[in-house]
């Protein structure tokens, strides 16, 4: 009895290490939802709703770009940066369920241990469709934070870096199929900044706001 006692108890912590598992997963995955819905115009009709997820991914561990101690550059220096610590790729998709448009911002967020001046900072994004030519969407331009909350929620203070659009209708035949749009973000020093011999750092999260449309 003792014996079939202890082997429940261990199916027990099985079970809950399983969940605590599947629960850690679930945290560790890197991405931030949103849910969005729209409703049909009244009229003769029955109203509908219309439901759609749009999902942030990044590519690297963190969502965002940190400098530390970086080389002073400039423009045409730092908008051609490649490899670890000098671009951050990230991607956003959105799957639609029912004919709408989900329309979303791209924002960077400055994180309260930066210690250099937002001036002296440049912030630099290219997209595209297909993860292989990528264009420039926003002009590099030093961190400007924004003074009141907009319409798709993001919050004061943030910079918005580009907006863009999801669309499933009958002319496309795209509801329930997954869109996605590419980002790489570059982030430097402007040669301006005097080197001083103190520790400097710069740090950004970029996150995403999404809502649906009539």
């Amino acid at each position: 009895m003792e014996e079939k006692k202890e082997k429940n108890n261990n199916n027990s912590k099985q079970i809950l290490l399983s969940v605590l598992g599947v629960a850690i997963l679930i945290v560790a995955v890197v991405g931030i939802s949103f849910a969005v819905f729209s409703y049909s115009k009244a009229g003769e009709t029955t109203n509908t709703i219309s439901t759609g997820t749009i999902t942030m991914s990044y590519n690297e561990p963190q969502n965002g770009i940190n400098i530390t101690n970086a080389v002073p550059m400039t423009e045409d220096q730092g908008k051609v940066l490649t490899g670890e610590n000098n671009t951050f790729d990230f991607t956003v998709t959105c799957t639609i369920t029912g004919y709408t448009t989900v329309n979303y911002e791209v924002v960077a967020v400055k994180q309260d241990t930066s210690n250099i001046d937002n001036q002296y900072i440049r912030l630099y994004l290219e997209e595209s469709d297909d993860n292989t030519t990528y264009t420039q969407v926003a002009a590099p331009a030093a961190y400007t934070a924004s003074t009141e909350a907009d319409d798709y929620g993001a919050p004061i203070g943030s910079m918005k870096l580009a907006t863009g659009s999801f669309t499933a209708d009958a002319s496309n035949a795209k509801s329930g199929v997954l869109q996605t749009k590419y980002y790489r973000l570059r982030m430097w020093v402007d040669s301006a900044f005097t080197i001083d011999g103190d520790a400097h750092t710069y740090q950004v999260k970029v996150n995403v706001y999404g809502k649906g449309t009539n």
